[in-house]
């Protein structure tokens, strides 16, 4: 078995990646140092936003999914959701107006 990164760790090297790529992002929740989940929102500052989350494909990969889309107001809306029902959650937003997020990029799937 694979050993996995704790969330912190995770996030801060998220983190990182995307200042070296010029692209601003904030923890704007602080979950679980270490099981924590993590679930990136997409500012695209143009009044939308996006909201990505870990899961699991058909082959058994961790990838990156949207789970919500559209107004910002309403994604906001379904973070508040969640952290009701999870306060572990970590959010990172991630304000760029091409859409960037970096989620594609080797090393960020675990």
């Amino acid at each position: 078995m694979t050993p996995r990164l704790t969330a912190e760790f995770w996030v801060q090297a998220y983190l990182t990646r995307l200042r070296l790529n010029d692209i601003p992002a904030f923890v704007t929740s602080k979950g679980d140092a270490t099981a924590g989940s993590v679930i990136v929102k997409l500012n695209t500052l143009d009044g939308n936003s996006q909201a990505f989350s870990r899961s699991w494909d058909a082959a058994g990969n961790r990838v990156w999914t949207v789970f919500s889309e559209g107004a910002d107001a309403d994604v906001e809306a379904y973070l508040a959701r969640q952290r009701s029902f999870d306060p572990d959650i970590w959010i990172i937003e991630v304000e760029d107006r091409h859409g960037r997020t970096l989620l594609d990029e080797p090393g960020l799937s675990g």
